[in-house]
């Protein structure tokens, strides 16, 4: 489970914490294109500004690279970018808000929990069909399976 802890940099020994990863090195390292980390800083996605050197260029640490993952599966699940934000918004603003955390994704759960049985019940359909064909062609009548026939002359 991907979990953003400050002391997470020193158990990952492939970034060093002062240097930072390029924005490249961290797309590659997050699955995600250099296009979608600045647009996660841009939307306000982050929960800590990005780090940058001297020349401004953004170096990106292992708790930077733990939030965009977590940002990338809640996108995956559906969340929208404003719920994602707003999820953000209070983990930025720290301790206190924590019940509002659990809100904002046990909120997230029941939508996701809810397209989950609508997909569940959509793959019955699918699965009879399936079995339905299976079953026609095995008996050699698939021929007599329902098609719909246009009348002559309409297109």
């Amino acid at each position: 489970m991907v979990e953003v802890n400050p002391q997470s940099e020193s158990a990952h020994p492939h970034c060093d914490p002062q240097a930072g990863l390029s924005i490249g090195e961290a797309a590659r390292r997050t699955g995600v294109s250099v296009h979608t980390l600045r647009y996660y800083e841009r939307v306000g996605l982050v929960v800590t500004p990005v780090d940058r050197t001297h020349g401004g260029r953004r170096r990106y640490h292992q708790l930077d690279l733990d939030w965009v993952t977590i940002c990338t599966r809640l996108r995956a699940t559906g969340m929208p970018i404003r719920g994602i934000r707003r999820y953000a918004e209070l983990v930025a603003a720290g301790r206190g808000n924590e019940e509002d955390r659990l809100d904002v994704l046990e909120s997230h759960r029941d939508e996701v929990l809810a397209r989950i049985a609508a997909l569940q019940e959509n793959l019955k359909l699918i699965d009879h069909k399936i079995d339905v064909y299976r079953g026609r062609l095995a008996a050699g009548d698939a021929d007599t399976l329902w098609a719909p026939h246009r009348a002559s002359g309409a297109s």
